[in-house]
């Protein structure tokens, strides 16, 4: 009897697999090339793996069109001046850069969504007239904060002599001279951030020679003083306030 159940329990083991596999399909899953019967195929597939790519490349290019990097730009500088090393963090930095682009662009998306985004989800415009649309806002933020110096310079390099009017430029010539523009500026501003700071380091390395502790760092002393003195004067209610009232 116990041989007969053994023998009974050994097949339903070894026969249960057999007939779930028989009974339960699997799905196949299989990638390839295959010809196209007519070009819009092939055209399809092209503008799928551009999108895909433009994705991917989107924060980037959506962050190079803003008011972001002149403020994280301030940011760094301002955190080098004060030599308080990773304090305030990238996080902390980038969070609050983020958050101010977005206050400074929020005319800018309202705007799109209003004359673009909605018109197209409601069907009123097609794509390309959703896309010029859009458009015209980013480009006027970008020429208003872009000098006339950056952009004759890309106008020069692009050979477009027949430029009259803001409207006739490109996209291609704008962004890159709003860039550059951005960095000039950050850079100014970064600049008028470190006098103050650099003034104080002087007169503690002064004060230090004098009293003949020359092993000691400067940097060390002053530090405690810088951040007083930003804390003083309320300097992250007046940069925030500044870079803000760039844009307007």
């Amino acid at each position: 009897m116990k041989r007969t159940l053994t023998i009974l329990i050994l097949l339903v083991l070894v026969l249960t697999p057999l007939y779930l596999t028989a009974q339960t399909p699997f799905p196949k899953i299989s990638l390839g090339i295959e010809e196209s019967e007519k070009p819009s195929d092939f055209i399809m597939t092209i503008q799928i793996l551009a999108m895909m790519t433009i994705l991917s490349l989107a924060p980037s290019i959506l962050i190079m069109m803003t008011s972001f990097t002149r403020i994280i730009i301030v940011f760094h500088f301002l955190r080098a001046a004060l030599a308080t090393q990773a304090v305030p963090s990238n996080q902390i930095l980038i969070g609050l850069a983020l958050f101010m682009t977005l206050f400074i662009m929020k005319p800018v998306i309202t705007e799109i969504n209003n004359e673009a985004l909605q018109p197209y989800l409601s069907e009123t415009i097609n794509q390309d007239e959703a896309i010029e649309k859009a458009g015209i806002p980013i480009r006027q933020f970008m020429l208003n904060q872009t000098r006339e110096s950056d952009l004759q310079l890309f106008i020069d390099l692009k050979g477009d002599g027949d430029v009259k009017t803001p409207e006739d430029l490109t996209f291609s010539t704008i962004i890159p001279s709003f860039i550059i523009s951005e960095l000039k500026t950050a850079f100014q501003i970064g600049f008028l951030l470190y006098l103050p700071m650099l003034l104080l380091d002087l007169v503690v390395a002064s004060v230090l020679l004098s009293m003949g502790m020359m092993m000691l760092p400067p940097v060390m002393i002053s530090m405690p003083f810088k951040i007083l003195l930003f804390v003083l004067v309320d300097g992250w209610n007046l940069i925030v306030k500044s870079l803000v009232e760039g844009f307007v």
